[in-house]
C-alpha cells in the first residue's frame, strides 16, 4: 500500500527540493493518483546543487508496482477527463499561469538555481517560457476545432473532430526543468490526456512544484502522475502499452533508443534531440549587435541549451573580430546562479565538465585555437562547483571531434569560409537540424540564406529563433525524431487523434438495395 501524502493548509505537497538543507536530506516523492507519496524503493540517487555539491534532496528509482499504480491511475481518470467540458479544462490552464506567476522567483526559479546551477535570472526565463505555452493551452478550444462539410453528397455530412488519445507520457532532460515538463503535459491534458510525466534525475524539484501548482489550479486526481528513474523507467514508459504517446527532449542516444523502442510498439514519439547551431556573420554584420548576440546566445546558461549558438562561421575570416569577441567574453562573471551580477553558474556534474574539458582539449590537440581558455577556472567560496569558463576556440575545422560532438557547455567554435555559399554548405553538411542563424545587413543574403539553410529554426539578426507557441519548435534532420514536433498546432495534432463522421437523415423512402460502390454522384 502506498503512503500517505503530505498535505498543508489543504495543499498537497511533494517535499520537493528546496534551498535550505537538511540533514537527512528530502526524499522527492512520486505523484500518483492525486497523492504525493514516498517510493519503496531501496535505490536512491542524490540529487546535488552543481555550485557546492552539497546533496538537496535524494530521487527514489520508482518500483515497476509505483510506476504501474501511476499508469493504472491516468487510465481510470482519463474517461471523465476526456469527457470534461474543453471550457472547464481550459479554466484549470487559467488558473495554472496565475500559480505559476505567483511563485514564479521565490519558489520555482530558486529551486532551479539550487538543482541546476543557472543564473536565477535565466531560471526566471526557463519558467516564463514554459508559461507562455500554458498561456497557448488556455485557447484549446480553439485549437482543437475540427472541420465540418455539410451536403457532401445527396443529403450527406462530413465533418472530423479531434479526440484526445488516452495515457501520454514525457520525458525530460536536465537543462530546463521547468520548460520541458511545461511544453508537455499543458498541452495534453488541456486536449483531453492523462499525463505520466518523467523529470531529469538531476533536477526533479520544479516539475514537483508545477505538479503541485497543477493540483492547486483543480487539476483533478490522476490526470497528471509523476514518476522518477533513469533507464528502467524509460524503458517501462517505451514498453507499457496502456502509453500511447511519448514526448522527449535529451540526448540523441536516448532519443533515438525510445523512438525505435516505443515507435515498435505503435506508439506515437515526439523526439527532440542535439543540436549544433550555427551563426553565420557576413562582413557586413553590425559589429556591436551582432557580438553582443553571439556572447549571449554562445555562453548563457553556461551553453547547456538544445538551441545554444555554439558555433560561428565568418564569412572573410574570424581575425577581425577575435580581439572584441574575447573582451566581451572575459567580461562575463562567472560564479554561483544565487550570486549577484552572475552570467555564468556551474554545469550540471562533474562528468558533464569533464566531458567539456575533453572535447576542448581534443579540439586544441587537432588544431584548433584556444584563443580563450575557461578551464580550471576557480571560484572563490564555491572552489567544490563544476566551472567551466567562457572558452572560444578559433581555426575550428569540420572534422575535428570538437566540431562533431555537441559540446553543451560555454564553448564558442569559430569556423571561416569564403563565401555565403561556402558557409552555408558548413551548415548543411552538419547532421544537425535545429537552428541556424545569419548575420547580416543584406536582404539578398538572407533570403538566398532562408531558402538554402536546412536548418528547422532559422534566425535573421536573431541569435536564438525559437518560435513563440503559437508556431511549433521544428528542429529538423537528426535533431528531431517523429511526424510531428512540440507546440503550436503540430502539438495539438500530436496529442490528439482525427474522427470522421459521415451521416445521412433520410427524408424519402428507401429505393431498394444497392451493392455497387457508393459514389457521390446524385443518382
Amino acid at each position: 500500500m502506498l503512503s500517505a501524502s503530505v498535505r498543508r493548509n489543504g495543499r498537497f505537497l511533494s517535499t520537493a527540493a528546496e534551498p535550505i538543507y537538511r540533514n537527512p536530506p528530502p526524499i522527492v516523492r512520486n505523484l500518483i493518483g492525486g497523492q504525493f507519496v514516498e517510493s519503496r524503493s531501496k535505490e536512491f540517487i542524490d540529487i546535488v546543487n552543481p555550485a557546492t555539491q552539497e546533496v538537496v534532496s535524494k530521487l527514489p528509482l520508482t518500483t515497476d508496482e509505483e510506476f504501474r499504480a501511476a499508469v493504472h491511475s491516468a487510465k481510470s481518470a482519463f474517461p471523465k477527463w476526456r469527457n470534461t467540458p474543453i471550457t472547464a479544462r481550459q479554466r484549470v490552464m487559467f488558473k495554472l499561469q496565475e500559480l505559476i506567476r505567483r511563485d514564479m522567483v521565490d519558489k520555482l526559479a530558486l529551486n532551479i538555481t539550487t538543482e541546476q546551477g543557472k543564473t536565477l535570472r535565466d531560471a526566471q526565463g526557463d519558467v516564463f517560457r514554459g508559461l507562455e505555452v500554458v498561456e497557448h493551452a488556455c485557447g484549446m478550444a480553439t485549437l482543437q476545432m475540427g472541420e465540418y462539410v455539410s451536403n457532401v453528397s445527396s443529403g450527406i455530412d462530413t465533418y472530423s473532430i479531434r479526440e484526445p488519445l488516452g495515457v501520454c507520457a514525457g520525458i525530460c532532460p536536465f537543462n530546463f526543468p521547468a520548460m520541458i515538463p511545461l511544453w508537455m503535459f499543458p498541452m495534453a491534458v488541456t486536449c483531453g490526456n492523462t499525463f505520466i510525466l518523467k523529470p531529469s534525475e538531476k533536477d526533479p524539484g520544479a516539475a514537483m512544484i508545477l505538479a503541485e501548482l497543477a493540483l492547486e489550479a483543480g487539476l483533478p486526481d490522476g490526470v497528471l502522475n509523476i514518476v522518477h528513474g533513469t533507464n528502467d523507467i524509460v524503458n517501462n514508459i517505451c514498453d507499457d502499452d496502456d502509453i500511447r504517446a511519448i514526448s522527449f527532449v535529451g540526448s540523441n542516444t536516448a532519443g533515438m533508443h525510445i523512438y525505435a523502442r516505443a515507435a515498435t510498439k505503435g506508439k506515437r514519439v515526439q523526439s527532440n534531440m542535439g543540436a549544433k547551431n550555427h551563426a553565420i556573420v557576413m562582413p557586413d554584420a553590425s559589429i556591436d549587435a551582432t557580438l553582443n548576440s553571439l556572447i549571449a546566445a554562445g555562453f548563457g546558461a553556461a551553453g547547456q541549451r538544445c538551441m545554444a549558438l555554439s558555433t560561428v562561421v565568418f564569412v572573410g575570416g574570424s581575425r577581425p573580430w577575435e580581439d572584441e569577441l574575447i573582451k566581451r567574453a572575459k567580461a562575463l562573471k562567472v560564479n554561483a546562479g544565487t550570486e549577484a551580477g552572475t552570467d555564468l553558474g556551474p554545469v550540471i556534474s562533474r562528468q558533464a565538465k569533464d566531458r567539456i574539458y575533453r572535447l576542448i582539449q581534443s579540439g586544441t590537440e587537432s588544431g584548433a585555437r584556444a584563443v580563450l581558455d575557461g578551464r580550471n577556472i576557480v571560484v572563490a567560496g564555491y572552489e567544490a562547483g563544476n566551472f567551466v569558463g567562457p572558452t572560444i576556440l578559433a581555426d575550428v575545422t569540420s572534422d575535428m571531434e570538437c566540431y562533431k560532438e555537441e559540446i553543451f557547455g560555454p564553448v564558442l567554435l569559430c569556423m571561416q569560409a569564403e563565401s555565403l555559399e561556402e558557409a552555408i554548405s558548413i551548415v548543411n553538411n552538419n547532421k544537425y537540424g535545429n537552428g541556424a542563424s545569419i548575420f547580416t545587413s543584406s536582404g539578398i543574403a538572407a533570403r538566398k540564406f532562408q531558402n538554402d539553410i536546412e536548418a528547422g529554426q532559422v534566425g535573421i539578426n536573431v541569435p536564438i529563433p525559437v518560435p513563440l507557441p503559437f508556431f511549433s519548435f521544428t528542429g529538423s534532420k537528426a535533431s528531431f525524431a517523429g511526424d510531428l514536433n512540440f507546440y503550436g498546432k503540430a502539438g495539438v495534432q500530436f496529442y490528439t487523434q482525427i474522427k470522421t463522421v459521415t451521416q445521412q437523415w433520410k427524408d424519402l423512402p428507401v429505393q431498394g438495395v444497392s451493392l455497387a460502390m457508393p459514389t457521390s454522384q446524385k443518382t
